[in-house]
């Protein structure tokens, strides 16, 4: 088929609406030309900071359309007839009429005939670049067009044919130009593959993911030229991309004076601010007072964590121990993506890059000095200064609230009581630091750096460094236990209290991030393995916000009035949370391929109270589910399950009475009641024992009494007494199921 090439050239686009303008391009005008009938093959897209190209393979011409309408009745209004004539454009001797069981009706045909390709093209072009959605867009020429960025030209071309409209006083040529420096003049172009030839030619490369592999050699490279070690950043990486057609990187390198504010300061200067990435020496170090401290599994001076399995507590520890050895300097050279290939080798680039990096860092730098003066205790007053929010107090309030919480979580999952309680009191207090005030970023990071400074111990700074996160599907968890229980509680006051006060998240909306603090609770219970009850949190929780109000109803009205409606606001809340933590359970397994019938046979009333207990229930059954033993044993349940319903209807009676040993009379219904006998109480020890694996087997093991039962046994006996039997020998492997998971859910 021809091909059809559309570039849209202008000034620079946004790095960030890049991906997404190259997506919409695609979509939007494929679907437009197919609405004109011509259908596109092998379309793609491709972005730059100055254009966008579509290409795609069109038929030459639409194909001819042979199209029956429906009109009025014949015995209808004459008005009714006007409307249809007026809809179609034909004359009434131009229609038919059409005999229908409900009388007889006009009928219109219409023909369209096949339209060359070029005429299309342009309408569709035109249609897509006037309706395009950009996030933000600019009008700066009188025709009303708005568009990101001023367009200069547009490119179309079919089979090697100009075709001609248009837009915003620019004419539709076979024109573009190269890179905006090194060769801008404008050239022609035939087709695709000489319009990617003559592009590269002139220091442009096309490909979005071929300039980002190309950045990310060229950054290897000059990391391994310097004996350094380039960081790997791919946000930063897919924006660099978006800023540059012809990528050439450069080193650069700042005083090592400022190798003493923290790394994440420094990281956040560059790559924020000017899209540096950073260099690490190649050797692994030892955290001095300013650097990164090791992370293993447990903090200095903490205890085990007797909640966490043994398995799971192994392998946070063998990360650890991975991060640990991959820990690193931070250097003082950096990495710039320039857009030039300069005469001089980049070094006019380099130096004023430079330059403009050293003010950035003097003030990093004079603000981490000045941190580092003041205690975080002593930092505390100024959170009273700072809402939270109108109806939750203030960061003064909310590090109360923590500060209990984090005891409490401490005590029941194994960790130091005194130093959660520390690390909750100071978590906030960094943000009244002047280093957060310049990076809010480092948040939370700077309050761990700052309580290594004071000497506060590993436990602690740890935990206020982490006691944000998770903060992301990717980021990882807290591990030790002082911080899993700062964490926790962090994240657990933030729910509970814009639970009570109403703020949950509907639809798409969620201002306060409430599912990514949901989110991080159940990550950090089931990555870390910790037990802990979360009902009784909640509470706690629910009674540490509401306890201003509710102490001031009951010193106003009635004790017991106050206390049977915060009581009440507790279930509501305890109620709804709880729906709300079970989504989160449920999208974080279905985001590893659980399926919805097993997530709902797993599910009861107390999943939510102990989230790892619901995990493992779900592993087991899904695992078991996928063998041939489980898949065999669901298949007798159902064909159980069916028999007892349409019985149990018939007789107007449900059959769950004891099976009487002297009515079983075949081989193998003796057989499968022992085997239910047998297996009943190893799953029930099983179960009890969190064992779900064993459940699992104990459950397998009657399979081939079941299959047996039913290839041999009649249910439905002629003897009245016999069949209630077998009913009742039925109901038990329903009951012997449903004390792993409910089978009825469980889609055959």
């Amino acid at each position: 088929m021809p091909q059809f090439l559309l570039e849209l050239f202008q000034e620079e686009i946004p790095a960030r609406m890049q991906p997404q303008a190259a997506s919409d391009l695609q979509r939007l005008l494929t679907r437009a030309l197919a609405d004109r009938g011509l259908t596109a093959a092998n379309a793609t897209t491709h972005v730059t900071p100055r254009r966008l190209a579509y290409i795609a393979d069109l038929p030459a011409a639409s194909a001819a359309m042979r199209e029956e309408l429906k009109g009025p009745r014949t015995s209808a209004p004459p008005a009714a007839l006007d409307g249809f004539l007026k809809k179609t454009g034909l004359a009434k001797d131009q229609l038919t009429i059409q005999a229908d069981p409900k009388g007889d009706f006009y009928i219109a045909v219409l023909e369209k005939p096949g339209r060359p390709a070029p005429g299309i093209i342009a309408e569709a072009a035109i249609e897509v670049i006037r309706a395009f959605p950009w996030p933000k867009s600019m009008h700066w020429e009188p025709s009303g067009l708005q568009w990101v960025r001023p367009l200069r030209s547009v490119l179309c071309l079919f089979d090697g044919a100009i075709v001609p409209f248009e837009i915003a006083g620019l004419t539709a040529a076979n024109v573009t130009r190269g890179h905006r420096q090194m060769a801008n003049e404008p050239f022609a172009v035939r087709d695709f593959e000489d319009y990617a030839l003559k592009l590269r030619e002139r220091r442009v490369v096309l490909d979005r993911e071929e300039r980002k592999a190309e950045i990310h050699r060229q950054a290897l490279d000059a990391a391994a030229r310097a004996g350094l070690q380039f960081r790997d950043d791919p946000e930063l990486l897919d924006e660099v991309a978006g800023l540059v057609e012809w990528p050439v990187v450069l080193v650069g390198q700042f005083e090592r004076e400022f190798l003493g504010v923290p790394n994440e300061v420094l990281i956040t200067t560059m790559r924020k601010n000017q899209k540096y990435f950073a260099l690490t020496e190649s050797a692994s170090f030892e955290a001095g007072p300013n650097g990164p401290a090791p992370q293993d599994g447990k903090a200095e001076g903490e205890a085990p964590n007797p909640t966490c399995h043994g398995e799971v507590r192994a392998e946070r520890a063998s990360n650890h121990a991975q991060r640990q050895s991959s820990a690193q300097r931070l250097s003082n050279r950096f990495l710039i993506v320039s857009n030039l290939e300069a005469r001089d080798g980049g070094a006019a680039i380099t130096s004023g890059n430079e330059k403009v990096i050293r003010p950035r860092l003097s003030d990093a730098k004079f603000f981490w000095d000045l941190d580092r003066k003041t205690t975080l205790e002593s930092r505390l007053p100024e959170l009273e200064k700072i809402t939270f929010h109108a109806r939750l107090g203030t960061q003064g309030d909310r590090v109360r609230r923590i500060e209990r919480l984090a005891g409490e979580i401490a005590e029941r999952i194994g960790a130091d009581v005194a130093q959660a309680k520390l690390a909750a009191r100071l978590c906030k207090a960094d943000l009244v630091s002047g280093t957060v005030g310049e990076f809010p970023e480092v948040q939370g990071t700077i309050g761990g750096y700052l309580a290594r400074a004071e000497g506060l111990g590993e436990a602690v700074a740890t935990a206020i460094a982490d006691h944000y996160r998770p903060q992301g599907p990717t980021d990882r968890v807290p591990t030790n236990a002082v911080s899993i229980a700062v964490a926790l509680a962090d994240k657990l006051d933030t729910l509970v209290g814009f639970f009570a006060i109403d703020e949950k998240p509907t639809g798409s909306k969620d201002p306060f991030a409430l599912r990514r603090a949901a989110l991080g609770v159940v990550r950090t219970l089931r990555e870390n393995g910790v037990r802990l009850s979360l009902n009784s949190i909640v509470a706690l929780a629910l009674a540490l916000h509401s306890a201003k109000s509710y102490e001031a109803e009951r010193m106003q009205g009635s004790e017991q009035a106050a206390d049977a409606k915060f009581e009440q606001l507790a279930l509501k809340i305890a109620s709804e949370l709880s729906d709300f933590l079970v989504g989160r359970v449920r999208a974080s397994l279905q985001a590893q391929g659980a399926r919805f019938d097993v997530l709902d046979s797993a599910f009861d009333a107390d999943a939510t109270d102990d989230i790892v207990l619901f995990f493992m229930r779900v592993e087991a059954l899904q695992s078991f589910l996928a063998t041939e033993d489980g898949k065999t044993l669901l298949a007798g349940y159902k064909r159980a399950a069916n028999i007892l319903r349409i019985e149990e209807k018939k007789d107007r009676k449900t059959y769950a009475g004891a099976v009487d040993p002297a009515k079983l009379e075949a081989p193998e219904e003796r057989a499968l009641a022992a085997a239910i006998d047998s297996a009943a109480p190893q799953i029930e020890a099983a179960i009890a024992a969190e064992d779900f694996a064993a459940a699992m087997r104990a459950l397998a093991g009657l399979r081939a009494p079941v299959d047996a039962f039913f290839e041999k046994v009649t249910v439905n006996a002629p003897d009245p007494a016999l069949r209630a039997n077998r009913l009742n020998l039925l109901a038990r492997i329903k009951q012997a199921a449903h004390l792993v998971a409910d089978f009825s859910r469980i889609e055959g």
